[in-house]
């Protein structure tokens, strides 16, 4: 198998073949890291079109999102993961057992750490985790390099390689594109020899009433003031598409946890749900291939992220 046999940086902006000896490779590759690091951007990027919502919130990703990526010589899998974090809350808790179970399935583990932080307590936590799952290996990856200077990059570079003996190290921007060919190449190189596991069309096996879910939460999220976020929760009733018309007409609930967060769900006259159907439906059209109607129902679910049967309704 053609890895690395110790940590290095591609230093010349590419990377030799994984596939020059005619072998395709093809598995998983999970993406790990604390919340808001950068993981569902840099999927989205490595994919080339959106299957994963992206927030400034964190804890922002709630279920194992797989996206697809297909090349002449292998076909990454990657699945994008809640942020590891110290749970407060049932929900918390099992977004964690859900990162565990992934990390126990999957053949490679990229670490994510911004550029624009040093390695901290929580990196450290996160890296610790790794030591249970033997069977993947590790690459470490230094997210949102466009944001900071060389020197910084090289710096924070040298305090992840400090971590542990990587199967990889490698600097990556989502933004610019910078470095993700690369970082193909490495992943690649590091799948076991496999057939295709997916069609050659495929960027994703979510259902697209998890996909239209995600993008509403995403439109609130975007909207909502800061302490909302961990309170939101989506699910669709129905999806219709009409017949006598071009037109798909979805129907949706949102889920927040007290009467005040309702309220300003809505807003004044139902001004601000008007402005998070709007977002919403420029996200869902292109992917039902034309006009949507949106119906958003906001509900009262108390304190469901601490309830087990509220949880097991709402998906988690």
């Amino acid at each position: 198998m053609n890895t690395p046999t110790e940590p290095h940086t591609p230093s010349d902006g590419g990377s030799e073949d994984p596939g020059a000896a005619g072998e395709f490779r093809a598995g998983f590759v999970s993406f790990v890291g604390r919340p808001n690091v950068g993981k569902s951007t840099l999927m989205n990027a490595l994919v080339g079109q959106k299957v994963a919502i992206t927030s400034s919130k964190p804890q922002t990703t709630r279920r194992a999102i797989r996206g697809i990526v297909n090349r002449p010589d292998g076909q990454l899998i990657l699945v994008d993961t809640p942020g590891i974090h110290r749970p407060r809350t049932l929900l918390g808790e099992r977004l964690n057992s859900l990162v565990q179970s992934t990390l126990g399935e999957v053949d490679v583990i990229g670490f994510c750490a911004p550029a624009d932080e040093k390695v901290g307590p929580g990196d450290r936590f996160i890296n610790e985790r790794l030591d249970d799952y033997p069977r993947a290996k590790k690459v470490a990856i230094l997210t949102k390099t466009d944001t900071v200077g060389r020197h910084v990059v090289a710096e924070r570079l040298l305090g992840i390689s400090a971590l542990r003996e990587w199967d990889a190290i490698l600097p990556a921007s989502a933004h610019r594109r910078d470095q993700l060919e690369v970082l193909a190449d490495e992943l690649i190189g590091l799948l076991p020899v496999s057939p295709q596991l997916y069609p050659d069309a495929a960027v994703t096996d979510e259902p697209l009433e998890d996909r239209v879910a995600e993008y509403i939460r995403e439109a609130v999220l975007e909207d909502v003031r800061d302490e909302l976020p961990h309170s939101l929760a989506v699910t669709i009733d129905d999806i219709v598409r009409r017949e006598d018309k071009p037109l798909t007409e979805i129907y949706a609930n949102l889920f927040v946890e007290r009467d005040s967060q309702k309220a300003i769900v809505i807003g004044k006259g139902g001004s601000r749900l008007r402005t998070i159907g709007e977002t919403a439906r420029r996200q869902i059209e292109p992917l039902v291939g034309g006009r949507v109607f949106l119906s958003i129902h906001v509900k009262v679910a108390k304190e469901w992220q601490r309830d087990p049967k509220q949880l097991g309704r709402l998906g988690f």
